[in-house]
């Protein structure tokens, strides 16, 4: 698979910040997302949301291509019916793409596409392919999606809503999800989508997660590059203890 290189470099030097650009100044965006590159981020996060999905609509794959970064890609599809949308999102420069598993009837599909599509910034690179669930979704639903997926991210908070905060119960259902993957002996990576602070982030890392998905508290419109870097350190710490 193409995609593995990118997937053990991921699994090797993890765990990772994926920063959300919602909260950026996107009249400013390639200017933080260079304080991003000097802060050392390597994952760039768009929560792509349609209003039926959720109740939230953001940004589409113009957006997308329009980023010019060395940052890696990192797509959230929070859109109803994915599979002819795909390859917009692969064509803007997509380098990884999470869909959810809520989303269509046929999300085995949807996955089973992506592994056809050619990575637009690299060829050699692949897509790596997520999957996402919503809080009250039933974790046993990957199991017959897990030989098509390099990714399981957890949400944290219902999509499209602001203000919430973490949902205790993730911290479980994680340590669920990393068993189910362990059991089937699978090389796919963990994630945490949703309520991530400074004041958390230390203990969200020391949950397990590969890829902790944050955004306010980076783009806080005051001091982003300071922030991700608080983030980083901490997070790095806290899973050296």
């Amino acid at each position: 698979m193409r995609s593995k290189a990118l997937l053990d470099e991921l699994h090797e030097t993890s765990p990772h910040i994926s920063v959300g650009i919602l909260t950026a100044d996107l009249m400013s965006l390639g200017s933080e997302l260079k304080l991003m590159e000097n802060a050392g981020v390597k994952l760039l996060h768009v929560d792509v949301m349609d209003g039926c999905f959720c109740p939230m609509m953001t940004v589409g794959p113009v957006l997308i291509k329009a980023i010019k970064t060395s940052l890696l890609k990192d797509i959230h599809l929070i859109i109803d019916d994915p599979l002819n949308k795909l390859e917009s999102y692969v064509a803007a420069g997509a380098d990884m793409i999470t869909v959810h598993v809520e989303s269509c009837r046929h999300i085995h599909r949807v996955l089973q596409k992506l592994g056809e599509l050619t990575n637009a910034n690299d060829p050699n690179r692949g897509i790596l392919r997520g999957i996402a669930l919503n809080p009250g979704t039933p974790l046993e639903v990957i199991t017959p999606l897990i030989g098509e997926l390099e990714m399981v991210f957890l949400l944290a908070v219902n999509p499209g809503w602001s203000g919430q905060k973490f949902i205790p119960s993730t911290r479980s259902r994680l340590g669920q999800l990393k068993q189910m993957i362990s059991n089937a002996k699978k090389n796919i990576l963990v994630g945490i989508d949703g309520g991530i602070t400074r004041d958390n982030i230390a203990d969200i890392a020391r949950m397990g997660a590969d890829i902790i998905v944050t955004g306010s508290a980076v783009f806080d419109g005051k001091a982003p590059e300071e922030n991700a870097k608080f983030m980083l350190e901490n997070m790095a710490r806290a899973v050296k203890v």
